[in-house]
């Protein structure tokens, strides 16, 4: 069998470690031998740690952003609440994927501190999805489709919190599963969150 290319390899070694280590515990020592190179090769493709774990986020994850970028620019023909509701399904998987990855962060303010320097200077932190949110449902507004004193970001924040919210609760239950389905719960958000924006 072909050995996947060593980018790849790193990549997928870094996700599965930052997935059941944490990010904070994790180190490019580890992830070079999970992938089968050295540490000098890691670094040939990525400049730190936080670069690798942006471009897990990128490649590996839920592609919550792109979509987020794509409904800005163009809300197409589905319905808002269709929209929302693959949003939200998209949303809930992404954070429930983030999720154990940067909980880690929190025990060690130092590191978590450097972290969100580094995410800043890429442009990048968990504000971006609230952001982007915001701009497709600015987009709607724009288009007539929600009503024009709806305020988007209070909006944004309210369905991505709950998506979060279900990552965080749940993992804490004692089975680790929510009462509903994925697909359940991203209907039934959209559709609440709609109807407040509807007024």
């Amino acid at each position: 069998m072909e050995q996947k290319p060593t980018r790849v390899r790193i990549i997928d070694a870094a996700r599965e470690l930052m997935r059941t280590a944490g990010l904070a515990r994790t180190t490019t020592k580890e992830i070079a031998k999970a992938a089968g190179c050295s540490e000098a090769a890691l670094y040939k493709y990525f400049a730190s740690k936080e670069e690798l774990f942006l471009t897990v986020l990128n490649e590996r994850l839920p592609r919550l952003g792109g979509l987020l970028d794509t409904l800005a620019a163009d809300p197409g023909g589905r319905t808002v609440e269709e929209n929302l509701t693959e949003i939200a399904r998209q949303a809930a998987l992404f954070y429930e994927e983030t999720f154990p990855v940067v909980a880690s962060l929190y025990a060690e303010p130092q590191l978590k501190r450097r972290h969100e320097e580094a995410m800043r200077s890429y442009g990048s932190g968990p504000h971006k999805p609230v952001e982007g949110l915001a701009a497709y449902l600015r987009a709607e507004q724009r288009h007539g489709r929600i009503h024009p004193d709806a305020d988007p970001v209070a909006a944004a924040s309210l369905l991505l919190g709950a998506c979060v919210q279900r990552s965080f609760v749940w993992e804490m239950s004692q089975d680790r599963r929510p009462p509903d389905t994925l697909d359940e719960f991203a209907r039934t958000v959209a559709r609440t969150l709609v109807q407040g924006l509807s007024r």
